[in-house]
């Protein structure tokens, strides 16, 4: 329980010691920062033009973009008492017992609480509903944060009482400033230690907008520095690697590095090289790169490269990206070597992806023609009588459930756009293909289509 948010310690870790100290110190999230706005409001309630600020708000970000750094701002702005409570050790009797407490001592002598919630989404949904009473009646300003979609993971009683702000990955400008002035502010390294440039672009290929990590990365590369060469130290590239126990990877993710490797990392899967699909995996793994952007290109390479040869690849691929997101890295990087083994190694066929481009093509040729009318809906009043869904014959009560009708409008009858290959699956798709199309081939033209 503190007034206000005390200074942090020389011990406190870089990150904490670096938090911004007003909103002109928050590097991104611009457009939260403009005048009159809600965020602005909360922190700065002086600046409101007799605008009330809300008393509840969301925080919704990926790690490390300033949600704990805007909850301290709300607390330290103000003077407000500050209460932090993470949701991965509090239980409901701890959520209670500071509500009561805020209450209390809002009655009793005026003084008004901040209650940050780390974490929220990992609250249960009895934790969350015992916070609903202190933002009805504003006995606490709450500021929840998560990195899980609230629509999802925060109580719909809690979230429609609640703003809910969005928070943007930092750009690797913003974290670059952040770096810079840890290394020179005294709250920070103080100017102890120098950047080189090399390592600098390392560092923030490493963090990947992540402003905590960067700064961990730097913190521990500077002590290394100072510990083998005293005050005036270079943190040079070979320093930062040491620190982070990683080596430097030619990569850069926003260059043409990052589309060399991700093209090459396709490529080898669709040429079923698993070796070199698993080795540029590791490139970009170590590199930093997101991975969720390397489990979405799975995703499109099990439908656009293995297709039906096997249709288990696309759903292989389809739990790697909700495993991924739901579990994170280090332990991501097993998941999505899976997915790569998985595909790499699966017969390939890009039949349904040729074939849907052709049909798309035909659409947009003009060639696409009229429903013929024993498909068209006949639900609606006044549909039968027009002739809709006349002579419609009923699939399932057809030998092999195959009816022998026509479906393709008549300018595009014979159009074949699926073509199977005899590979994977697909060698047990193309004779039964060749049958039912044979069939359909024998269905008569109604003569009013």
């Amino acid at each position: 329980d503190v007034a206000g948010v005390p200074e942090p310690s020389r011990g406190a870790p870089l990150a904490v010691r670096m938090r911004p100290r007003s909103l002109d110190e928050v590097a991104g999230q611009a457009h939260l920062l403009v005048p009159g706005s809600p965020l602005r409001r909360l922190v700065e309630p002086g600046e409101a033009s007799g605008r009330a600020a809300p008393s509840s708000v969301v925080l919704w970000g990926p790690p490390g973009t300033g949600k704990t750094t805007l909850a301290y701002l709300v607390a330290r702005a103000s003077g407000r008492r500050f209460v932090e409570l993470s949701a991965v050790t509090a239980g409901v009797k701890d959520v209670r017992t500071v509500v009561e407490d805020a209450r209390r001592r809002l009655v009793a002598g005026g003084e008004e609480t901040v209650l940050f919630v780390d974490e929220v989404h990992r609250f249960s949904r009895t934790q969350q509903d015992a916070l609903l009473p202190s933002v009805e009646n504003r006995w606490v300003t709450l500021v929840a944060a998560t990195t899980e979609n609230p629509s999802f993971s925060v109580n719909s009683p809690l979230l429609s009482r609640s703003l809910l702000l969005t928070l943007q990955p930092l750009a690797e400008d913003d974290v670059r400033t952040l770096v810079e002035r840890a290394v020179s502010d005294e709250r920070g390294l103080g100017g102890e230690v120098s950047l080189d440039e090399d390592a600098l672009e390392h560092l923030l290929r490493l963090a990947g907008g992540d402003a905590r990590k960067a700064l961990t990365v730097l913190e521990a590369a500077a002590g290394s520095a100072l510990e083998e060469r005293g005050t005036g130290a270079t943190v040079d590239l070979a320093t930062v690697e040491k620190a982070v126990d990683v080596a430097a990877v030619r990569y850069d993710r926003a260059g043409d590095q990052h589309y060399d490797v991700v093209s090459a990392f396709i490529k080898s899967i669709r040429g079923s090289d698993v070796d070199a699909a698993l080795h540029y995996l590791a490139r970009m793994i170590v590199a930093g790169e997101d991975p969720r952007f390397i489990a979405r290109r799975l995703v499109i390479s099990a439908a656009e490269d293995v297709g039906l040869a096997d249709p288990s690849a696309l759903q292989t691929a389809t739990a790697a990206a909700q495993a991924v997101a739901l579990i994170g890295m280090p332990e991501g990087r097993i998941v999505l070597a899976e997915a790569v083994v998985h595909l790499a190694t699966a017969p390939k066929s890009n039949a349904a992806y040729l074939g849907i481009d052709a049909a798309i093509a035909d659409v947009r040729a003009g060639r696409a023609g009229t429903v013929p009318t024993h498909l068209r809906d006949a639900h609606y009043a006044g549909a039968q009588r027009i002739g809709h869904g006349q002579e419609y014959v009923y699939a399932h009560d057809e030998p092999h459930a195959v009816a022998a009708q026509q479906y393709l409008p008549d300018n595009l009858v014979g159009r074949r756009y699926y073509e199977p290959t005899d590979r994977g699956f697909e060698r047990q798709v193309g004779p039964r293909l060749d049958a039912v199309r044979d069939i359909l081939a024998r269905a008569p033209r109604p003569a009013d289509s």
